[in-house]
């Protein structure tokens, strides 16, 4: 079932949004501000589409679809508002829309819209296992069983090396191969993205994993408990 996560302060648009989306046997995670939005997000075990309000009590739904992006989700976009002015419109596409529908709408047209972005955005998830934890190639996410850890480009690579060969030692030189292309890696780039990498594992709590140094040698994905 897909999820679908909602971002509208009006009550009673919300609602109706929600049934009709719930009739349609999609899951719904409904917030009604920025702030609210962040947490629930945070909290939640994947999303498959995000429908963004623009004017909120505390911000806009530009500003939270921007800080998607930069969190690296890739996750659908579709915005829903009453502001209908081209240079809106624009800015939904440039802060990383994939479609702003215009209110008021029909519930035909939202549902159309709706199975659009899931069928042209939703590839097969292609996913990682080691010591309960989850990669999830397509979103660039860690799963650790009750919430989820976005993670940048570098820091999937990296990961994605590490899962792969769990408690085998890999070199700088091995990490640096497995980067994308398009840019000059040096072995500190590599230090920085792992430092980066420990401190996100610790600020959710996950445990069950560590990154250890082998002097001289590279690095060591090891399974705690």
């Amino acid at each position: 079932m897909a999820q679908i996560f909602l971002l509208e302060d009006d009550p009673i648009l919300g609602k109706a949004i929600q049934l009709q989306l719930e009739l349609e046997n999609y899951g719904v995670l409904w917030a009604q501000s920025i702030q609210e939005a962040r947490r629930v997000y945070s909290q939640s075990s994947g999303v498959d589409l995000f429908l963004l309000d623009v004017n909120l009590p505390d911000g806009d739904g530009f500003g939270f679809c921007k800080w998607l992006r930069q969190e690296s989700v890739q996750t659908p976009i579709i915005f829903l508002t009453a502001r209908t002015d081209e240079d809106s419109v624009v800015q939904g596409f440039t802060e990383g829309a994939n479609d702003y529908i215009r209110k008021p709408f029909g519930h035909k047209e939202l549902l159309a819209r709706v199975k659009n972005q899931l069928s042209e955005n939703k590839p097969s998830l292609e996913l990682i296992r080691f010591a309960g934890l989850t990669l999830v190639k397509n979103q660039q996410i860690l799963k650790t069983g009750t919430s989820f850890i976005n993670l940048n480009r570098r820091e999937f690579e990296i990961l994605s090396v590490f899962f792969a060969q769990p408690e085998t030692i890999i070199s700088r030189e091995q990490l640096i191969s497995a980067f994308s292309a398009g840019e000059e890696i040096f072995d500190r780039t590599v230090d920085s993205h792992i430092s980066h990498i420990r401190t996100r594992l610790q600020k959710h709590g996950v445990s069950n994993i560590k990154i250890t140094s082998v002097y001289g040698q590279g690095y060591r994905l090891e399974k705690t408990s």
